[in-house]
């Protein structure tokens, strides 16, 4: 059996050409000539299977006529691939292109894009907690590991090893300092209202990290996602540039520096809230609450306030990176990687702040 195309002016060869030779019972050789490319009209797989008969088992290639195939030559093999692959007929690619039997092969391999459909049917809490802790047991050491990477990173910063630009820090500092002051004033205002309208005595320092773990890990997540989807990190790990070092770090840094400075930032802004409700509410002097202010205030609660900053920044900037570094490749992928981030960010926080309040009530601080 034949299938040809005529041939065409200012050429001398027919464009495609196509023959079909029973070997035995049950195997078929189909013999591919001339030019299998996006300009000529070619035929569908449908049309030839159906043309080969019931009985076939078995269908192999002769491609040594062949001068030059393009992507149609391969949709076509790969639409005869499928149909034969249902008919139960064994395919021998031998005969293909090396370059085509390649491609094939990595056509074959892409995973199914499972980010696309979405979960059906309702399940139960039980079944719920069940799969939460499957995937929490699954991850943890995934966190580990990315845990030792930001490790080795600090120990390269340390010895000057570290690559990344300097000028993405301070970009990064700008970023979770001072653009963060107007949402952690409005809620430290509030929160300093709050606790002098409960009858709060004094109000003591007032951590900002809470605040701008939302705000904070999930921009960082949103951003590593995002280069996640567009293989930018795979572009530096090709390039042999460390993403840890040149994404992660820059952002720890910032976070474990600012933060701190938020955190006073945030009690003194609670403390003006506490004079304006004092004063006006509760018929209290300023020259008085200042005063008991002072006298309720020690060096070791800016130390805490400090060193708890510097903890709690990192929390937020380790869930952060770590969720969007973990990111899919798709827009969904983002969107989860960034409310994933607000949540373990805020665990993280709960935990390390549980810890270092047992540590300090043992020392007496």
């Amino acid at each position: 059996m034949n299938w040809s195309c005529p041939m065409v002016q200012n050429r001398n060869e027919k464009q495609w050409q196509l023959d079909t030779r029973r070997i035995g019972d049950d195997l078929l050789e189909l013999s591919c000539a001339g030019r299998w490319c996006l300009d000529q009209d070619l035929p569908t797989a449908v049309v030839i299977l159906a043309e080969m008969g019931d009985n076939l088992r078995r269908l192999s290639f002769n491609t040594a006529q062949l001068s030059a195939w393009d992507t149609r030559f391969l949709a076509f093999l790969r639409a005869l691939l499928t149909l034969c692959d249902e008919h139960g007929v064994s395919i021998d690619q031998g005969g293909l292109p090396t370059g085509v039997r390649h491609l094939l092969a990595m056509a074959a391999a892409v995973p199914e894009q499972k980010v696309a459909r979405r979960r059906s049917g309702k399940q139960n809490l039980l079944f719920r907690v069940g799969m939460a802790t499957i995937e929490f047991f699954r991850g943890a050491p995934e966190m580990l590991s990315f845990l030792g990477e930001i490790t080795l990173s600090f120990g390269r910063l340390i010895r000057g090893r570290a690559r990344f630009r300097w000028s993405d820090l301070w970009w990064e500092i700008e970023e979770v300092g001072p653009r963060a002051l107007v949402i952690v004033s409005v809620i430290s205002f509030l929160v300093g209202l709050i606790l002098a309208y409960l009858g709060a005595d004094q109000l003591r320092l007032v951590g900002a990290q809470i605040f701008i773990a939302g705000r904070t890990g999930a921009a960082f997540a949103a951003q590593l996602g995002t280069m996640q989807v567009n293989e930018e990190i795979d572009a530096f790990k090709t390039l042999g540039i460390s993403p840890v070092d040149f994404l992660v770090l820059p952002r720890m840094l910032a976070l474990m520096l600012m933060v701190p400075l938020l955190t006073l930032y945030a009690g003194f802004v609670g403390m003006l809230a506490g004079l304006l409700v004092s004063t006006t509410i509760f018929d209290i002097g300023m020259f008085e609450y200042y005063t008991e202010t002072l006298r309720a205030l020690q060096l070791k609660h800016f130390l805490v306030g400090l060193s708890k900053g510097s903890v709690y920044g990192a929390m937020v900037a380790y869930a952060g990176c770590l969720r969007g570094m973990q990111c899919g490749r798709s827009a969904e992928s983002v969107g989860e990687a960034a409310t994933s981030a607000v949540v373990t960010g805020i665990l993280l926080i709960t935990i390390s702040a549980s810890l270092m309040t047992i540590i300090f009530y043992r020392l007496g601080i």
